[in-house]
């Protein structure tokens, strides 16, 4: 195996950070996701996180999006079928994300939260 190829090298080259996961199905959903991800490569520490985009259609009504960081709601909104401004929805959530990256990051560094709850 050459030196380049080796299992090491490989795995110090190649780093995910946190993803961001589109299950949108409607135009405002869409609209919705690909305003949120061009702010998301703006924000700072996302290595390791899962955020997740899911939008649920609601009959007669519009849609719900949720937004979930790591297996938890982090963000709810309902955007209705008239058009209304995204872009201010778009930018609550970033500001409710990165509360919440906040927040798992002070409690992670906390001495006195134990890992096992006690």
């Amino acid at each position: 195996m050459s030196p380049l190829l080796t299992p090491q090298a490989v795995a110090e080259e190649v780093e995910i950070g946190g993803l961001l996961l589109n299950n949108t199905i409607s135009r405002l959903g869409h609209e919705f996701a690909y305003k949120f991800s061009q702010l998301w490569q703006d924000i700072p520490n996302t290595q390791g996180l899962n955020v997740h985009i899911k939008e649920q259609v609601v009959p007669r009504a519009g849609t719900r999006l949720t937004i979930n960081m790591n297996n938890r709601i982090i963000y709810v909104t309902y955007l209705g079928r008239r058009q209304s401004s995204i872009q201010e929805r778009v930018e609550q959530a970033v500001f409710i994300v990165i509360e919440a990256i906040a927040q798992s990051g002070h409690y992670a560094d906390n001495p006195d939260m134990s890992s096992n709850g006690w």
